[in-house]
Parts: C-alpha cells; sequence; structure tokens
C-alpha cells in the first residue's frame, strides 16, 4: 500500500531528513506533484501539547475510563508510569489502538475555544469606508 498526497492524491516519496529533523520526525515525505511535505512525527512528542493523544498513534480521539479495563492492555511506559503514581494522570482509552493508558490532559473536545480575533474584520471594514 503506497501512502498518497493529501493534496493531489498522487504517491509521496520520502525524503531525507536534516540532523535536526531527525531528533523530532520519524519520516518526511514529499509530494513529486505538488511539492507538499508531510511529516511523521516521533512518539515522544505526542506527549507535548494541550490536548490529550494516544501515545501509540497520535490520534485525538480518545475515551476517558471511570475504571481499568481487564480486556484492553495498559501502555508501559515511563510518562505512562509516573503520571499514574503521582496521581495526576486520568485514565483514557484509544479506541483504534484498543490501549488504555494515563494522561495529565484533557481531551481535545473539552477544551475551550480561542476567541477568534475580530480584528482583522474591523482594518477590512477601516478600509474600505477610508477608500
Amino acid at each position: 500500500m503506497a501512502m498518497k498526497c493529501g493534496q493531489c492524491g498522487s504517491r509521496i516519496r520520502r525524503v531525507h531528513r536534516t540532523f535536526f529533523e531527525r531528533f523530532n520526525y520519524m519520516a518526511i515525505y514529499e509530494c513529486p506533484k505538488c511539492e507538499r511535505e508531510e511529516s511523521v512525527p516521533r512518539r515522544f512528542r505526542y506527549h507535548l501539547g494541550p490536548a490529550c493523544r494516544c501515545p501509540v498513534c497520535g490520534t485525538y480521539r480518545v475515551s476517558k475510563l471511570r475504571s481499568p479495563d481487564r480486556i484492553d492492555r495498559f501502555h508501559s511506559g515511563f510518562l505512562n508510569l509516573l503520571e499514574r503514581i503521582l496521581g495526576k494522570g486520568k485514565l483514557y482509552h484509544c479506541r483504534w489502538c484498543r490501549l488504555q493508558f494515563y494522561d495529565r490532559r484533557q481531551l481535545a473536545s473539552e477544551l475551550p475555544k480561542a476567541p477568534e480575533d475580530p480584528e482583522p474584520m474591523q482594518r477590512a471594514a477601516g478600509q474600505a469606508d477610508s477608500s
């Protein structure tokens, strides 16, 4: 199964990473037609950011659990263990990986929306009135 470009749909090819890109990305792909780059971040980057993500696949579509599930496996990682021991993390479940893990952050759907900046609209209206 070949990977395809998200913009034009043609096959993408893997390109070389710079020295510093090797620390942040597992791979970087480029579309030969539209020259769009797509990157695959390293797994430790899933622990950074404002919203909870699955530590394996990186999806934001996780759900909260009230108690541990006996069937699905637990994530075995240092940060997961640390958040579990400190009691800061809540129990989450990834529906794609069928993985349970602890995370200190909120779900992406629970984060407050940033208020939109009305200033650009006011600037555009002000420029139209002065013309």
